[in-house]
């Protein structure tokens, strides 16, 4: 476990944020995204799932979301983005969660 998240959402306990992260070899933009999710981990209880956007399951994912470009974000199976992941936006959502969960 690196800085409060799993790497699997079938770890994931009830209380746990799950976090969905589509990514593409070699992308630069899912790396940052990779950094933003275990600085957040920090904060927040997260569980990380990562998927390989050439899988069944991430092509899948990408066409039904539209999402034009990874790394595709998904909080608690909802969007939160496609391409570069906003550190701000996604530390909103959890704590909106945080709060809902209180």
């Amino acid at each position: 476990m690196l800085g409060g998240m799993t790497s699997s959402k079938r770890l994931a306990a009830p209380d746990l944020a799950v976090v969905t992260i589509v990514e593409s070899e070699a992308c630069h933009v899912c790396a940052e995204a990779n950094t933003v999710l275990a600085d957040l981990g920090g904060e927040f209880p997260l569980a990380v799932e990562r998927i390989d956007a050439r899988s069944r399951e991430g092509a899948a994912l990408l066409q039904e979301l539209r999402a034009a470009m990874t790394p595709l974000v998904l909080l608690d199976g909802a969007y939160v983005s496609s391409g570069r992941l906003s550190r701000r936006r996604l530390r909103r959502l959890l704590r909106a969660r945080t709060r809902e969960a209180a």
